[in-house]
């Protein structure tokens, strides 16, 4: 089995606003949400998913409020605001544009590197 990829700088924000753009969910249902969409290949720590949700919801990006879950426990589920959705348009935009770039320089030819002098 191929080990997990790292999360690139910047792509958690919008890997959470993706995952509530359907449904409000906790925490550990976006966990493997992402887990489950990514085929495993991604996995979310705990130490950067709370503090990013918490991040999110401070910019009123996300609201929160306590329920039970499926299994009856108390649970905080996390709802994306219309701000959040905007912020989601905005960051798949970005999102689009940075791998744009990354596949300009990947497909570069030889002859389109710089000289040196």
């Amino acid at each position: 089995m191929t080990e997990p990829l790292d999360v690139v700088r910047g792509t958690l924000d919008l890997m959470i606003l993706k995952t509530l753009s359907w449904t409000p969910m906790h925490g550990l249902a976006i966990v493997r949400w992402i887990e489950r969409a990514s085929e495993a290949q991604l996995q979310i720590e705990e130490g950067a998913l709370y503090p990013a949700l918490h991040r999110m919801e401070h910019k009123q990006w996300l609201v929160a409020e306590w329920r039970y879950t499926e299994q009856g426990r108390k649970a905080k589920y996390y709802r994306i605001t219309t701000a959040g959705k905007r912020q989601l348009t905005a960051e798949l935009s970005r999102w689009a544009r940075y791998t744009s770039a990354i596949g300009l320089v990947i497909a570069a030819q030889s002859s389109s590197a710089p000289t040196s002098r």
